[in-house]
């Protein structure tokens, strides 16, 4: 069965700026590439795929995530994004692509441009700057960036000149009136590379989330809910004096159902806590 859109997070950098793996960099409880990668898997109806190096350590994530090894270390996102289209080619016409260091990327944003995408590609320049980590390709463009690769052609310029290209930028991007309420300055877009970068979006508040506590546990008392900062889930349940173990689960919009306190929250999200009990 085909779906419509996968999502694909390139892991496999040397991050030599920052000085140390940008993937397992801590954010609010849990790690860069975790906030990804589970980001992704709230906005795509695909498989959730991470390209890595070879051998490369990388920090837990859900069972459900697959990875895919760079077959050739050391050249660049037109061979990562090659080998995670090909990952997905098969279960997916289209996908999302980004580089781990997006920490403010929004379900959205990711959403608007696969609406976006009406060739092979969409080519974003947003905040200035041309985001070809922070879009969509056709999973057809996998053959094409592996021979780029196997000639040496490394530049993903060279791509765009070459395939079908939605050139859009942040006018269009913020016509969506969701995108455009949500994510306003297009934060989506933005990446760490150097620890004074890092350090200055950790420093950010946390996303502004809506908690409700349901049932039994609307009866114990505690914070009242409301809207709280909290960028996971564990830390929503925190905000309300609750503990997310076995007795204990959350609706996430009203749909998702986890209890995985390192699901990732997003500006305008509401998560109801209800008792896993019978009866709760």
């Amino acid at each position: 069965m085909t779906s419509r859109t996968a999502g694909i997070v390139l892991a496999g950098g040397r991050s030599s700026r920052m000085g140390t793996a940008k993937a397992t960099l801590e954010w609010h409880g849990s790690t860069l590439l975790r906030r990804t990668a589970g980001v992704l898997a709230r906005s795509v109806d695909g498989p959730v795929v991470v390209v890595r190096a070879p051998a490369q350590p990388l920090p837990p994530l859900p069972g459900d995530v697959e990875f895919v090894d760079d077959p050739v270390e050391g050249l660049g996102p037109v061979q990562g994004i090659a080998a995670g289209l090909a990952a997905v080619g098969e279960r997916a016409d289209a996908a999302f692509v980004c580089s781990t260091d997006l920490p403010f990327l929004h379900p959205a944003y990711i959403l608007r441009v696969i609406d976006l995408l009406d060739g092979d590609a969409v080519l974003p320049y947003a905040r200035g700057h041309r985001q070809p980590l922070a879009t969509a390709y056709s999973t057809k463009l996998a053959p094409v960036l592996a021979e780029m690769a196997d000639d040496r052609q490394l530049k993903l310029g060279q791509l765009f000149e070459r395939c079908r290209t939605r050139r859009t930028d942040d006018a269009e991007l913020l016509a969506d009136p969701r995108l455009r309420h949500l994510d306003p300055d297009l934060d989506s877009v933005v990446n760490v590379n150097e620890p004074a970068e890092y350090r200055a979006a950790r420093d950010r508040p946390a996303p502004e989330v809506v908690v409700q506590r349901f049932g039994a546990l609307a009866r114990r008392g505690g914070p009242a809910p409301g809207a709280v900062r909290a960028a996971t889930l564990g830390s929503a349940a925190a905000a309300v004096g609750l503990e997310l173990d076995r007795h204990v689960v959350a609706a996430l919009n009203g749909d998702q159902i986890t209890r995985d306190p390192e699901t990732p929250l997003v500006a305008g999200d509401s998560v109801a806590f209800l008792s896993a009990d019978a009866g709760g």
